[in-house]
């Protein structure tokens, strides 16, 4: 599976790159609006991808709103929506998200689509990229596109949708699963993470930096981060580790070891590491490493420096280890990431050849 998502990863990084570049068509996102859809997780994908600008200033997406009857659809809140697109915006999307909604709730009860949602989901292409955010992970479930593949959705539905469908191989842990065209989220702001990662999978680190920027939200949280943490704010009385991971940020290219990063904190290495785990998600060295990928791909995309110097700079110390740690994260060694994101970073700025 790994191998499968890695080939599939590649693949779309090289086609959505071919796809986006052409100055005559956006990468057309529809985001389907069913009863009960939840307004904030309804707003996120407008939100992220209406943000992702070319350097040249252009819209990269262009995003729908869909429903399966157009017209008033009311949301968990005390006003409605008006969605003035049909399913037949499924049928000219190249993505298709699927947002939270608690109807109908022969979904919930069942596991399958009601006659309506299955006649929408009739519309969408073969070989369209598929996301949900939160439990929109049933409908795709339901429709067939989870099947024995790893899915995750909000934590506290977990349980439920593993019995609903028992071939997904559910994680209930993660913020979120890239399994190259289809793509699942927990809750609420990890569907901001998702939606983040997926501008990054299409256009790079600096487009996606640049949304997150405009967005106000974190620039990149890992996927395999935990979705629920047992104290995600710390005690008033306790200190928290912002300190060390802002002092260890400003000198990724040195060697930092746990020690140096609890003594910013004047913490033991057993404290430190326990607070760390308990605010961030993941522990200190899992950490350095998502940072000094992230260095990696930023200066691999926007320099000219060799492999060799960004490996250094990166912290990774030899281009050796940085192409370990970049084909475990993105499926691809840093010469093609570069070719791939440096090549239309030129073109969409009309410095590049044709």
């Amino acid at each position: 599976m790994a191998d499968a998502k890695r080939r599939d990863t590649t693949s779309s990084i090289t086609t959505r790159r071919e796809t986006t570049s052409s100055a005559t068509r956006k990468h057309r996102i529809a985001v389907l609006a069913m009863p009960q859809v939840i307004p904030f997780e309804l707003g996120i994908p407008h939100r992220i991808f209406g943000r992702a600008f070319s350097p040249g200033g252009d819209h990269l997406y262009e995003v729908v709103t869909c429903a399966p009857t157009p017209g008033f659809v009311q949301p968990e809140a005390d006003f409605s929506l008006y969605i003035e697109h049909g399913p037949e915006a499924l049928a000219e999307a190249d993505t298709v998200i699927v947002p939270a909604a608690y109807e109908p709730d022969v979904l919930y009860q069942e596991g399958r689509l009601p006659e309506e949602l299955a006649q929408a989901f009739r519309h969408v292409r073969p070989g369209t990229r598929m996301a949900s955010i939160c439990t929109g992970s049933f409908v795709l479930a339901a429709a067939g596109y989870l099947d024995g593949r790893p899915a995750t959705t909000h934590w506290h539905w977990a349980d439920l949708f593993q019995r609903l469908f028992p071939s997904v191989k559910v994680d209930p842990d993660v913020l979120y699963i890239d399994d190259g065209d289809v793509l699942t989220s927990a809750g609420v702001a990890a569907g901001i993470d998702l939606c983040v990662h997926m501008v990054r999978r299409d256009h790079g680190a600096a487009v996606a930096n640049d949304v997150a920027r405009r967005s106000v939200v974190p620039p990149h949280r890992e996927g395999g981060q935990a979705q629920y943490i047992q104290r995600p704010l710390p005690e008033a009385q306790l200190a928290t580790t912002t300190t060390a991971r802002g002092w260890a940020l400003g000198r990724l290219h040195e060697p930092i070891q746990l020690r140096d990063m609890a003594e910013q904190e004047s913490m033991s290495v057993r404290t430190f590491t326990r607070r760390f785990r308990e605010e961030v998600g993941v522990s200190p060295g899992q950490w350095l490493t998502q940072q000094r990928v992230e260095r990696a791909r930023h200066l691999l995309e926007s320099t000219e420096l060799s492999v060799d110097q960004v490996a250094r700079d990166a912290g990774f110390g030899t281009a050796q280890s940085m192409r370990q740690h970049l084909q475990a994260v993105l499926g691809v060694p840093p010469t093609v990431y570069r070719r791939t994101f440096r090549a239309g970073v030129l073109n969409d700025s009309g410095l590049g050849g044709g």
